[in-house]
């Protein structure tokens, strides 16, 4: 076999696996935020009267739910599901992989959007319903920061510390927490946050509250890079 047939082989079993991964990122994040916008439907009417009562419902879903689809797509993609976690793990890989990264937020991006459609159908909805609440001011701008912050920090913690397999309950149990300790309640991830200007429903977000949130989220993601260099330095240096 001539070695440009050996080269091409391997590039197209190359692709393969990144499509692969990249279908598990558009499913796994689809389904997250299917469980976010859906969860807060179901406890919005269930629950017309009691927004502490309606908060509860949906955090409770969307940490039991992330850690169910933790375990779903994990050992094919890692379970990203989430923008701002591939763009840390691509910088702390020495920024190795550009195509991986773009694949994966595409993926995330059209699944989360294919996830909230989904949500809005499942609920009698049409299937895009720009969302009108306003979520803006410098509280929860900062709410914002410090919950994808400590996110991505525990997702990068827990893989260099060989406790990757306590990721789907730690996650969930840290996402499940931050709706309530932070005062955003957590997007902490663009893709989720981009889907979500597409339900007027209990947790929709307004699409001109949505760019500083985004911001906000890069700007976590930066701190966690920040803390897991300074925190792991040995493991960061080992993986490049």
């Amino acid at each position: 076999m001539r070695p440009d047939s050996v080269r091409y082989r391997a590039a197209g079993r190359l692709a393969q696996v990144v499509v692969r991964r990249a279908f598990a990122e558009f499913v796994g994040t689809g389904l997250l935020v299917t469980v976010v916008i859906g969860s807060g439907i179901m406890a919005a009417r269930l629950s017309p009267s009691d927004v502490g009562l309606e908060l509860v419902e949906n955090a409770t879903a969307t940490a039991a739910g992330l850690a169910v689809i933790i375990l779903l797509v994990g050992p094919v993609s890692g379970a990203h599901l989430n923008p701002v976690v591939s763009l840390v793990d691509w910088a702390l890989r020495g920024r190795r992989g550009g195509r991986d990264l773009a694949a994966y937020v595409a993926a995330q991006v059209t699944g989360g959007i294919g996830g909230a459609i989904l949500a809005n159908l499942m609920f009698a909805l049409p299937p895009i319903t720009i969302s009108h609440h306003e979520r803006t001011g410098g509280h929860l701008w900062l709410g914002e920061v410090v919950a994808t912050a400590g996110l991505v920090a525990l997702v990068f913690a827990l893989a260099r510390s060989g406790r990757a397999h306590l990721g789907p309950a730690a996650i969930g149990a840290y996402i499940g927490a931050a709706y309530w300790f932070t005062s955003s309640t957590s997007f902490a991830n663009p893709a989720v946050t981009i889907a979500r200007t597409l339900s007027d429903t209990f947790t929709g977000i307004k699409p001109s509250s949505a760019p500083m949130f985004v911001l906000m989220q890069l700007v976590g993601a930066g701190i966690a890079y920040g803390l897991i260099r300074l925190l792991y330095p040995d493991r960061v240096l080992a993986d490049r």
